[in-house]
């Protein structure tokens, strides 16, 4: 029975975001806290404007990469079909975003960023500066730098294909 098996906390079988743990989830445990407190402050920041990060994630994709379809949508940002299909929904009552037909395939609808929308991605972008430069107050000269080098490698690693 597993309550009566003992119970063995060592070094190894920890696994915590804590300063010196090396157990192998500490990395992940840390760039989880990490992208929660980035969240936050962007929350914070994208409030006052209307929308929440998950509309500001299809956004970016749209400036990106243009007119694209829900599928892709969902598939870059993480969404499945009906929570895509919501944040569109959202973007449009906001007046953010478009559905247009696609060419050739009557049942596919590609979403495209409206003139409004690129101007909520400029002021959230303005908006955004100061809680950018808190994420990284604690760090010391050219170490905000060197970090979003070294995320940027563990994101996109040689090889690998970046939408």
């Amino acid at each position: 029975m597993a309550a009566d098996a003992p119970r063995h906390t060592t070094a190894a079988s920890r696994a915590t975001d804590l300063p010196g743990d090396h157990s192998p989830f500490a990395l992940g445990l840390l760039l989880r806290r990490a992208h929660w407190r980035a969240a936050a402050g962007l929350e914070e920041v994208l409030r006052p404007l209307g929308i929440e990060l998950r509309h500001f994630a299809v956004l970016i994709e749209l400036v990106n990469h243009g007119p694209t379809v829900q599928r892709d949508l969902a598939a870059a940002t993480g969404s499945d079909k009906a929570g895509i299909m919501r944040i569109v929904d959202d973007l449009e009552r906001k007046g953010l975003a478009v559905r247009k037909a696609v060419v050739g395939d009557r049942r596919a609808r590609a979403v495209e960023i409206t003139p409004q929308g690129l101007e909520l991605f400029g002021a959230a972008h303005v908006a955004a500066e100061p809680a950018a430069e808190r994420l990284v107050a604690e760090l010391g000269p050219g170490e905000a730098e060197r970090l979003m080098g070294l995320l940027t490698r563990i994101a996109h690693p040689e090889g690998d294909e970046v939408r």
